[in-house]
């Protein structure tokens, strides 16, 4: 099911809202709780790299976040079967027009997040989407002409976040580094727990 952002809030504090950006999508339940549970047990299985404050996986293709380029050498071969059957899940829900060929999997402990950045433009096409397990967290976007403009979104379980077009290059996005979010509903705050987020993309190959 596909939502505006804002769907599932309180219409009476909508109005304060920053106006979301055109390519902005969220849908709600890609993956059943038996399919969130069965994705993160072969993840877990899967060894993780430590070179970051976060651990991380990468497939596909290798990226490397000091040059910000993606090439042939980078490349470590296809999509594992369950990176498959959850990006046949966003062909069949229309979120992407083509079978990603690049994933990385980032793994959140509660205090943790990540600094407000667009993904490389040269290094990936139009079209990014996250799936979320383990944990809601709260992510926000900051629109990149007017740093004022900030919306946050809670990312629920087996979700997936589509990013392009207006949203893919002129606005940030970023987890900030906290043990909890707000709630969007009254009073009071989410506690995190650990958070598994699947990024998936398309590489543009550069020549050098």
């Amino acid at each position: 099911m596909q939502l505006n952002l804002f769907d599932n809030e309180d219409p009476s504090t909508i109005k304060d809202k920053v106006e979301e950006p055109n390519g902005l999508i969220y849908h709600s339940n890609l993956l059943s709780s038996e399919e969130q549970i069965e994705v993160l047990q072969i993840i877990d299985d899967q060894p993780w790299i430590v070179d970051l404050k976060r651990r991380v996986q990468h497939y596909g293709y290798r990226y490397n976040y000091k040059s910000r380029r993606v090439n042939y050498e980078m490349h470590i071969g296809g999509l594992p079967e369950f990176a498959l059957r959850v990006g046949q899940k966003l062909l069949d829900a229309n979120l992407v027009k083509k079978m990603p060929d690049q994933l990385i999997i980032n793994e959140y402990e509660p205090g943790q997040g990540i600094a407000a950045h667009v993904d490389c433009e040269p290094c990936f096409e139009n079209t990014i989407v996250t799936v979320s397990l383990g944990s809601v967290y709260d992510m926000d976007f900051i629109c990149v002409a007017d740093k004022q403009k900030v919306l946050s979104k809670s990312l629920e379980l087996g979700s997936a976040l589509v990013i392009k077009d207006e949203a893919r290059h002129d606005w940030m996005h970023r987890i900030n580094a906290r043990k909890s979010d707000p709630c969007h509903r009254g009073n009071g705050k989410r506690i995190r727990g650990r958070r598994v987020s699947l990024t998936f993309r398309n590489v543009i190959i550069s020549n050098s």
